[in-house]
């Protein structure tokens, strides 16, 4: 038996201890935490969709677990920090994204309207996203009224609700729920994120108070003064086809007619 001691492993062969750099093999060369750092920020930036950790963990040759990409994912949206984007986890996964702030200035490239949803959607929205799975009778329920199908048919095709099964009842109702997709879309990762009730009802109170505060309040024009009656020798014309003018004229944009602004309807 040799007495001789057999040699220590290389300090290169062991693996790194909690706090040092992560050493990446790629493209051939040695790759630490801030050059695979940057790696991740290209393969973000140039996504038009959001990466789950599953596929970020493909640019590593490097078994990394969720807790090691988290922690890079969060030092990187840390560097971003103070610029008019930043990088934020969402349902589907991790993106960057223009912070709300610079959307005002965003739009002026691209000056389209976004597509406006009317409160009969909105609502059934509001109540699949809060007592999700609902079928259509129970949405029904809840508002008062009859859901038309082209309502559920809109949500569908916008991404943001699916049927994800039946109700074991008679006639099998289909089961409503959000997707991802809504969740990505109002940059959520869960649904607990989504604001309570009260809240929300809160929220629209303000909104009202501040449209009432900052809409202006349409002023009358003054009665005009009454015009001298003519001599009955020298009666004034009046075409037939002539529509009666109003003792009171309405002001420039006003939506109603000028009877209907005397009386304050």
């Amino acid at each position: 038996m040799s007495g001789q001691a057999e040699p220590l492993k290389q300090q290169s062969e062991t693996a790194p201890a909690e706090g040092e750099d992560i050493s990446v093999d790629l493209f051939g060369g040695k790759m630490d935490r801030e050059q695979f750092k940057i790696v991740l920020e290209a393969a973000l930036l140039t996504s038009t969709e959001p990466l789950p950790l599953s596929e970020l963990k493909k640019l590593s040759e490097v078994s990394l677990d969720n807790r090691q990409m988290e922690a890079l994912l969060d030092e990187l949206a840390r560097d971003w920090q103070g610029r008019g984007v930043e990088l934020g986890r969402v349902a589907s996964g991790w993106r960057f994204r223009a912070k709300p702030e610079m959307q005002p200035f965003i739009d002026r490239l691209n000056p389209q309207k976004p597509p406006r949803y009317s409160r009969a959607v909105l609502e059934t929205l509001a109540i699949i996203a809060y007592h999700q799975p609902v079928t259509r009778g129970d949405i029904e329920d809840i508002r008062g009224v009859a859901v038309s199908s082209q309502i559920l048919k809109t949500l569908e095709n916008r991404g943001w609700v699916e049927v994800v099964g039946t109700r074991d009842a008679p006639g099998k109702p289909e089961l409503f729920a959000t997707t991802k997709q809504l969740l990505d879309d109002l940059n959520l990762r869960v649904l607990s994120d989504l604001p309570s009730l009260q809240e929300i009802g809160s929220l629209l109170e303000q909104e009202a108070a501040a449209e009432a505060v900052s809409s202006p309040v349409p002023v009358l024009a003054p009665t005009p003064e009454p015009a001298p009656a003519a001599a009955e020798t020298e009666p004034v014309p009046v075409a037939e086809s002539s529509p009666p003018q109003a003792d009171v004229d309405a002001p420039e944009g006003w939506p109603f007619g000028p009877e209907d602004a005397v009386d304050g309807k």
